[in-house]
């Protein structure tokens, strides 16, 4: 019996979320299934943490207990050829075996991706969220630095779960433009549920010239949900990545011919 931590990258729309729940195709049960294909036991993995339908994913972080005699690298091509389209294992391996990749999480980047245009294009829905608005980048960054650092972000989530505290340190939100694309990446300690996505919804509203970096501000003392913007959409965003005190996944991966790609360190 041994721990294994995987990597996983999904497409959000093809899956109701990450957690399994009864009568709805998830992220969870389809690893599940495919471990009990793989070794005819029921086998519960443990993720960093939920993400909702639509939600997509990089860099979410999984593990297990298993007992197979499949090294890591057959383990890892096994497991993904018994996956639905839309999920990959990106990478496996044989972790200490009191590892949690919840509770020894300590945090998370998230990525928004915004489309700018006049009119859609026709292909990436479900991938970004579409705009067509004119945006004051400059007062989103204003409003965004006013958001980093340690706060009360009750005004910047939905209900959802039960949570001691709404305080939540995020180190930096970093918003990057290039013609008709925007992302806004969010770094932090946790996050609140939906906090990444109103984050996002009010700093559009920011660059709208609907709100301002200073009224920002005050939503964000005052506590009330009801003064921030939006909660962008689902397609938007993307789990890139989770952060632990020990090194995870470190090297390149490697198949049995090497290194894939031109690049072979």
């Amino acid at each position: 019996m041994r721990n294994v931590r995987i990597l996983v990258a999904y497409d959000g729309s093809a899956f109701y979320g990450w957690q399994r729940q009864d009568g709805f195709e998830t992220v969870q049960e389809s690893i599940e299934e495919a471990l009990l294909s793989l070794t005819g036991e029921h086998i519960t993995i443990r993720g960093s943490g939920r993400t909702d339908t639509g939600v997509h994913a990089l860099g979410q972080v999984a593990n297990f207990h298993i007992e197979t005699r499949l090294g890591d690298n057959r383990l890892w091509h096994a497991l993904n050829a018994h996956l639905p389209q839309g999920a990959t294992i990106r990478r496996l391996e044989t972790c200490r075996d009191d590892f949690h990749a919840q509770y020894d999480a300590c945090g998370k980047r998230y990525a928004y991706l915004v489309r700018t245009h006049r009119y859609p294009l026709p292909f990436g829905k479900g991938f970004t969220h579409f705009i067509r608005d004119p945006l004051d980048l400059a007062s989103m960054r204003e409003a965004a630095r006013l958001l980093s650092g340690t706060h009360d972000f009750r005004a910047f989530s939905n209900a959802g779960s039960p949570r001691k505290t709404s305080v939540r340190r995020v180190s930096s939100i970093r918003i990057l433009a290039r013609r008709e694309s925007l992302a806004l990446i969010v770094s932090g300690s946790g996050f609140l549920y939906r906090m990444v996505r109103v984050i996002a919804g009010t700093l559009l509203e920011v660059g709208r010239g609907k709100l301002t970096p200073s009224e920002v501000e005050a939503i964000l003392k005052s506590g009330d949900r009801n003064l921030a913007g939006a909660t962008a959409p689902a397609e938007g965003l993307y789990l890139l990545s989770v952060r632990y005190k020990e090194p995870t996944f470190a090297g390149q991966p490697r198949d049995p011919r090497g290194v894939p790609g031109v690049f072979q360190f």
